[in-house]
């Protein structure tokens, strides 16, 4: 998805404009779109026409249209969406307040306006926009004193980061200053590699160089980590794969992403953090109910105790069409991460989104038990509006 413009106002109102390059942007697009928000595209209309002899006619024109969204029809197949509603921009062709449908088309732009934009739509656009979300390798392609880190996407290799320092040769009995710029050369590795690489989205992390330098490097990383209790590194230290590249430069990359073993490790897919999560959540209901909730007046109150480690709520909850229902589930989301939970949003496309669809959509496990809330209520055997 492309990023063409944005203008949101300190209210939360405004507009943005997108072009929508990839079938899995059509998907995007379902979850931005909600009933009541303006949207302006280019479409085809049907219009009768009346010669001068007066014969009435019809053709097929294109023409820009603004609709109030009324209706929202997303086929998933064939990744098609389709947006009903009532024309509300004058218009040659078509009569304000007339009907039309405009089934929205690759790599035409669309301007989408709303009265509020929240947090949870806003970080959709953001994700479908940045090609880091959408990049499932992340590689370092390495030789001392050179290294790229790059994210791979289906379409496309971007370098992220590029570090570069000189490195003295080794002299007779004294290495220091060789030890002290590799370690200044691979400190900077560490940096880009966390300031770069997504790793809820990232299923693997290529380390490939010549000799042991990759080896000597992980070493170094993961020795720095346990010092610092960088959890971050420490918690995705198995989806760092090694493997043998002939030099730093970026198009080392290709021999790298050729290695059998990097083949088998992205056979996985990105939904498998999706799969993990809601497995961790059922081993938790069967071992420790107090610490496993689902159904939102259940989960808001386990937030109300600060009690949520992990929230895990399907996409579809998000495009309720009753502004308070959906607003409650934005609030919800918004409160976790401010209370430093993780929070997983699940694609109803996928198979563990519908699982957790039949748990009502929104389910959490918590930090600590919280009795009380099961004395009530078992979580087990919660109803939810």
């Amino acid at each position: 998805m492309k990023l063409v413009r944005k203008d949101i106002e300190k209210d939360n109102a405004g507009q943005v404009t997108l072009v929508p390059e990839e079938p899995e942007d059509m998907w995007h697009t379902y979850n931005l779109v909600q009933v009541g928000d303006s949207l302006r595209a280019s479409t085809i209309r049907k219009v009768q026409t009346e010669s001068s002899t007066g014969s009435v006619g019809s053709n097929r024109v294109r023409t820009t249209l603004t609709l109030c969204v009324e209706a929202i029809d997303f086929d998933s197949q064939a990744c098609q969406l389709r947006v009903k509603g009532t024309n509300i921009q004058e218009n040659e062709y078509v009569k304000m307040g007339a009907y039309h449908t405009i089934e929205l088309e690759p790599n035409r732009q669309f301007t989408l306006a709303k009265k509020q934009w929240d947090s949870v739509v806003l970080e959709r656009i953001e994700q479908a926009c940045d090609p880091a979300w959408s990049a499932d390798v992340a590689a370092v392609v390495m030789q001392e004193g050179l290294a790229h880190v790059c994210l791979v996407t289906p379409s496309m290799t971007l370098t992220r980061a590029k570090v570069e320092v000189n490195i003295p040769r080794k002299r007779r009995g004294n290495c220091s200053q060789h030890d002290r710029a590799l370690e200044r050369f691979y400190e900077q590795v560490v940096q880009a590699i966390q300031r770069h690489v997504h790793f809820d989205v990232v299923k693997c992390v290529l380390v490939a160089s010549p000799g042991f330098v990759r080896e000597q490097f992980c070493d170094y990383m993961f020795q720095q980590a346990v010092k610092t209790d960088n959890k971050l590194l420490l918690e995705n230290r198995s989806k760092f794969l090694q493997v043998h590249a002939s030099s730093g430069h970026k198009y080392s990359l290709k021999e790298a992403l050729c290695d059998p073993t990097v083949a088998s490790r992205l056979s996985d897919t990105k939904a498998a953090g999706e799969v993990k999560a809601l497995d961790d959540f059922y081993k938790m209901l069967q071992h420790e109910p107090d610490r496993a909730f689902y159904g939102l007046k259940q989960v808001e109150k386990a937030n109300e105790a600060l009690a949520i480690d992990t929230l895990l709520i399907s996409d579809e909850l998000f495009r309720h069409q009753d502004v308070a229902t959906r607003s409650r589930y934005v609030k919800l989301v918004d409160s976790v991460r401010e209370n430093a939970g993780t929070v997983r949003i699940f694609s109803s496309l996928h198979v563990s989104g519908e699982q957790l669809s039949q748990l009502t959509g929104v389910a959490a496990i918590l930090r600590f038990p919280v009795p009380d809330l099961s004395d009530q209520e078992s979580g087990s055997s919660s109803e939810d509006d």
